[in-house]
């Protein structure tokens, strides 16, 4: 039996994500929660009030911020595997850092998703890349509150409390 290998939330694909990010970011490093909720924003740009998102709008999409620290775990090792990604030692702990063959790999991809990709890079570390973890976390939180609102029972009128 086959296995088939989507290409969406594999390893490629947010391994690229994250470079995209290094790079804009670069020469500064970043913790992988920054990764993390970076990531969320460049994909769903439009819930910022940014450039319209990457990704489409689904429902409880916040809820892709509770499983996405793997899967860019993943994404991380496989760009480091290819020199793309350097680890580095900082006070706060393990951060990452765009190696010297991100840009030209990154240049290299001329996919028109990539471009608006390397686009929403550029905007997300902009708009957030100076901000602490703290405050990255607080613009995540509204998203995740919002999410799980959504399955919370809504109490029908006269059935008490």
């Amino acid at each position: 039996m086959s296995q088939t290998v989507s290409p969406f939330n594999s390893p490629l694909e947010t391994g690229v994500r994250a470079l995209s990010i290094l790079e804009a970011a670069h020469p500064d490093s970043c913790d992988l929660q920054k990764l993390i909720e970076l990531d969320y924003l460049v994909v769903h740009s439009g819930d910022v009030g940014g450039p319209a998102s990457l990704h489409a709008a689904l429902p409880m999409r916040a809820g892709e911020l509770l499983v996405r620290r793997e899967i860019i775990e993943k994404g991380l090792l496989l760009m480091a595997s290819r020199g793309l990604v350097e680890r580095v030692a900082h006070p706060d702990g393990i951060h990452f850092r765009a190696g010297e063959a991100a840009a030209p790999y990154l240049e290299a991809l001329t996919a028109p998703y990539l471009i608006e990709l390397r686009a929403r890079a550029r905007w997300a570390v902009q708009a957030f890349g100076d901000k602490s973890s703290e405050a990255m976390r607080a613009i995540t939180q509204r998203f995740f509150e919002k999410w799980t609102t959504e399955f919370q029972p809504r109490q029908l009128p006269g059935l008490g409390s």
